[in-house]
């Protein structure tokens, strides 16, 4: 058989497969999706919430869609589909993408040390704190047992951190550096980065913070391009998310901009550091972008890196991506900040369902299911069991913890008792 033969044929049967595996899952019911609608009208009703956009894909097209509220409570002006959201950590799964398709070329390797791109990190060393004799702790400083490498920073366990996460010395020491001071691009905040004692041994951990920010710049370096140039070439334009960028350039992309409430004051500073730093593309959370755009992302990985005819990593390297890579047996532990929660290991810049968890009953969602969301509250989830994508677009730190877990137990509601939960 010629080779163009087979691959129609693999095509034709694949399609077969999947209209058939369509044809097993049930649609969500009407009236869980009714409830959706219920929940964020009260939300936006109650003023919790100024608004929100909701979606449920299946079998890659809308099954619920909906805009609640108002962009900002300033103007009045609705929320649409085209309103754009800062994403926050919603950026780290397109960096870890753009990092892995450099891994599919043989440009970049897992195993290649970062210090090869960012030499500064030669001489990182490992914070410990110790308690002297007279009962004073004090900061010692010791080599690596190992470089931190292109895995660890897809992965979290480089050991680097968050100024709000780990001991009172992590804190003290990124606040000295004034890491965010001044203008900076990638590169220069990679070398501030690579100054900073680690927070544990490289690979021991699993430990959210900047990694994703350092690898942004390590794909500058090898591409030669800034990381927005790299991704708008590689994902953005390909995929057609024309409004997901790292800075706004229009008066209407300006005004189609969704603002958290007045009282969120968390959320609106990290708005006026990213507005004061319009040099620097944050690859672990700078990107704005809109529930239209980031479906087109989310049925990309649902699809297993492929979307429209287009493929975006190999089978080899989406499974990489898509794969617990910090579980029984990697020698990592969990750190007590460990967002990936109940029931899911990590991959490369994605959250993977691996086991029910620990809760009785266990949490909504399937095996294999994909996640990952911000602080900022947006959220979106891929399902391949229910052959489904869900997203939420919104702009609340205050209430993003109690919306989250909410929204996804509205979405897994929809559907029969049995297909809730793994």
């Amino acid at each position: 058989m010629k080779r163009r033969d087979f691959l129609v044929g693999a095509a034709l049967l694949a399609g077969t497969m999947a209209r058939s595996r369509a044809a097993d899952i049930p649609a969500p019911s009407s009236e869980g999706l009714d409830r959706i609608t219920s929940y964020f009208d009260n939300e936006v009703g109650s003023g919790r919430l100024p608004g929100a956009v909701i979606l449920v894909q299946q079998h890659g097209k809308p099954v619920y869609q909906k805009t609640f509220g108002v962009r900002d409570v300033r103007t009045s002006l609705a929320m649409t589909p085209d309103t754009i959201f800062a994403i926050h950590s919603m950026t780290k799964p397109i960096t870890c993408l753009g990092a892995m398709m450099l891994i599919d070329e043989g440009k970049l390797a897992l195993t290649d040390p970062v210090s090869k791109y960012v030499p500064l990190f030669a001489d990182t060393k490992v914070g410990l704190e110790v308690t002297l004799p007279d009962g004073k702790l004090e900061l010692d400083l010791v080599p690596p047992v190992r470089p931190v490498n292109i895995e660890d920073l897809l992965r979290h366990t480089s050991g680097i951190s968050y100024d709000y996460i780990g001991g009172k010395w992590v804190e003290q020491a990124y606040k000295a550096a004034n890491i965010f001071e001044g203008q900076f691009n990638n590169r220069e905040f990679a070398d501030r980065i690579a100054k900073l004692p680690l927070a544990r041994q490289p690979g021991t951990l699993w430990r959210y913070g900047h990694s994703t920010d350092v690898l942004g710049s390590v794909i500058e370096i090898i591409s030669g391009q800034t990381l927005y140039q790299f991704l708008k070439q590689r994902i953005f334009d390909p995929l057609g998310m024309s409004s997901t960028k790292f800075a706004l350039a229009t008066e209407d992309e300006l005004a189609r901009m969704a603002r958290p409430l007045p009282s969120d004051f968390i959320l609106l500073a990290a708005e006026r550091d990213r507005l004061d730093h319009p040099e620097w593309q944050s690859g672990g959370g700078g990107l704005l972008s809109t529930i239209t755009d980031y479906q087109r992302f989310s049925q990309m990985l649902l699809n297993g890196g492929e979307f429209e005819g287009k493929r975006y990593l190999s089978p080899a390297a989406f499974k990489a991506m898509t794969t617990d890579h910090i579980g029984p047996g990697s020698g990592v532990g969990r750190d007590y900040f460990y967002f990936p929660g109940d029931g899911f290991g990590y991959g490369y810049g994605l959250a993977v369902r691996t086991d029910p968890g620990n809760a009785k009953p266990p949490p909504p969602g399937s095996l294999g299911e994909l996640k990952w969301d911000s602080g900022s509250g947006t959220y979106f989830g891929v399902d391949p069991k229910l052959d489904m994508v869900y997203l939420m677009m919104q702009q609340t730190q205050n209430e993003r913890s109690r919306i989250t877990p909410a929204f996804k137990a509205l979405v897994y509601d929809c559907y029969p008792e049995g297909l809730r939960r793994p």
